[in-house]
């Protein structure tokens, strides 16, 4: 049964299985975020018109577009990070109770991903994992340490430029945003908004001097536990290393 579990997901998400999803049953929107503690301090991070650059041309970004996995030694500054996290998660506008409108297309604006960082290199951050409050566009700090980058390593199946990246972003995906439009067939639009998540950031990081190397091979269990999350309605679905251009790009 398991060698046909995907076919089987595709067959069972045509819309003539779909029943009434929960917007239709008149049930109330989830979030546009997922809970955090008020009280937390948190990291104001700079707006994207603080960060000077040199423009690139679009077609020029395209077609130079490459993973890169061999990052230099220098580190990211945390306004092109936070030029980074705009471009990726950036909100424009919050309808209240309802949807945000950001950087990225979404099915049915539901935005259903919540950005987590492993920050190896990021001046001035301290080592560690964050969060990306969207909303508020700030930082807040989860755990701090070099040692997480280990664990996050191994949770990547050993894939040691993880550790060696400026930063990492981990995209998780809170599931009843999405399934509450879409009801079941939602996963699949998971997955279709992560690709328009990570392609945004291959592009961006090249205004910054960065390259970007995309990771879907990963210990699902690994990777929930170390965002705390619960592996059913919230859990980790892409990943993506940023770092100084410096390597071998492929």
């Amino acid at each position: 049964m398991t060698e046909h579990v995907g076919s089987e997901f595709m067959k069972r998400t045509r819309y003539e299985f779909l029943g009434p999803s929960d917007q239709q049953r008149g049930r109330p929107s989830p979030p546009v975020e997922m809970p955090w503690d008020q009280s937390a301090e948190v990291i104001d991070l700079p707006g994207r018109d603080a960060l000077e650059f040199s423009p690139v041309d679009l077609t020029d970004a395209i077609e130079r577009r490459r993973s890169l996995r061999d990052y230099a030694a220098a580190p990211m500054t945390v306004g092109e990070l936070s030029y980074l996290l705009w471009c990726t998660q950036g909100v424009k506008e919050v309808i209240p109770g309802a949807a945000t409108l950001r950087t990225v297309p979404s099915a049915g604006a539901r935005h259903a991903f919540e950005t987590f960082l492993l920050v190896n290199r990021v001046d001035p951050l301290a080592a560690g994992l964050y969060r990306f409050l969207a909303v508020e566009h700030k930082l807040l700090a989860l755990r701090t340490g070099e040692e997480v980058a280990g664990e996050a390593v191994r949770g990547c199946l050993g894939q040691e430029f993880v550790a060696d990246s400026a930063a990492a972003f981990l995209w998780a995906a809170d599931a009843r945003r999405m399934i509450w439009r879409y009801g079941q067939r939602g996963y699949r639009y998971l997955h279709l908004d992560a690709g328009h998540v990570c392609q945004n950031l291959y592009l961006a990081a090249q205004a910054v001097g960065c390259g970007v190397c995309a990771i879907a091979a990963f210990d699902d269990d690994a990777m929930n536990r170390l965002c705390g999350l619960d592996g059913e309605e919230q859990f980790v679905i892409y990943l993506a290393a940023v770092g100084r251009m410096g390597g071998v790009a492929v």
